[in-house]
């Protein structure tokens, strides 16, 4: 019995292996395919630190909430949950305290911050769809950013309207979804 139960927990955690390695090399082939000049992918990535580092200064959106800042080309999508609309407010003009210059897309739910179990499924759905859309030929899937949260999809990158559809397509027919939100920007095609 003890020997099934260590199996289990083995092949449970060489599955989660292989879904980091997959996020890891997936990642690296976006960075360096991205669209974007490195220095606006690094000034997306400071954004984000920044807005961590803000939410995380409000004693009341640190243990009351589940908020994330994502940050595409100078634009941030503000995900999680928040118990009421006065601590999803006040979590949205903390961001803009910042002075960020972009868009800042509020996609906050009210509601309690989501379980660990759904934060598992939420990471296991975004590594479904990256796997679905690196396996089609027709999507330069290294130029679409793929965050989910409670089941909702979100797709951000720098992308052709027909690239966009096809990764619309590709994350809507994936199990798991609930819901997909297009957040591209279109580039024009010749």
């Amino acid at each position: 019995m003890r020997a099934l139960l260590l199996l289990s927990l083995s092949l449970w955690l060489l599955g989660g292996c292989a879904g980091a390695m997959m996020a890891g090399t997936v990642g690296g082939a976006v960075m360096l395919n991205d669209e974007r000049p490195l220095s606006t992918q690094l000034d997306d990535t400071n954004t984000e630190f920044r807005i961590s580092a803000v939410l995380a200064t409000d004693e009341a959106l640190k243990s009351q909430c589940n908020i994330n800042g994502i940050s595409m080309n100078g634009n941030v999508l503000l995900i999680g949950q928040a118990p009421n609309s006065r601590l999803r407010d006040q979590a949205v003009k903390q961001v803009q305290s910042l002075q960020l210059g972009g868009k800042i897309h509020n996609q906050i739910r009210i509601g309690n911050p989501v379980s660990f179990t759904t934060r598992s499924n939420d990471t296991w759905i975004t590594t479904k769809v990256k796997g679905r859309m690196l396996n089609d030929k027709n999507l330069d899937m290294t130029r679409i950013k793929v965050v989910t949260e409670n089941g909702e999809v979100f797709l951000l990158g720098l992308v052709s309207r027909e690239q966009g559809d096809l990764a619309t397509e590709i994350a809507r027919n994936t199990s798991g979804v609930r819901k997909v939100i297009r957040m591209f920007d279109y580039i024009a095609t010749n």
